[in-house]
């Protein structure tokens, strides 16, 4: 079972920023490709953002990109999403995960943790 902690979400007003942490296991960190997703209400979970394990290299998605960013903490296992300039159609909850490939995309096949509930109101 792999293990995710998803933390650092909350409510901000819109055009705020916020930014989330996907705690692992060293071992996941190392070897694993990250991917950040959300399930907006009423709409299917999708990719919001991935970052391999190996080399750094990273992806956003199209409704993200110039807004969110993610990066790696190597010395603290822990991938973080810097969520800036958020709309109102950024409310979600936010989930990390992993398929236990080394690279991007992540299509998670296990279990998802309990995310990180983002709300972006005024």
């Amino acid at each position: 079972h792999v293990q995710l902690v998803e933390s650092g979400g909350g409510l901000v007003q819109p055009g705020g920023s916020l930014t989330l942490s996907c705690a692992a296991s060293k071992f996941i960190f190392d070897n694993y490709a990250i991917g950040w997703f959300r399930q907006r209400p009423g709409w299917e979970r999708e990719k919001v953002a991935c970052i391999n394990s190996k080399d750094g290299r990273n992806s956003t998605s199209y409704s993200v990109k110039g807004r969110f960013t993610i990066s790696r903490d190597n010395s603290k296992s822990t991938v973080y999403l810097q969520m800036n300039s958020l709309k109102p159609e950024d409310t979600a909850i936010y989930y990390c995960n992993t398929d236990e490939s080394t690279t991007c995309p992540v299509i998670p096949l296990g279990s998802w943790g309990q995310g990180t509930q983002v709300t972006v109101s005024s």
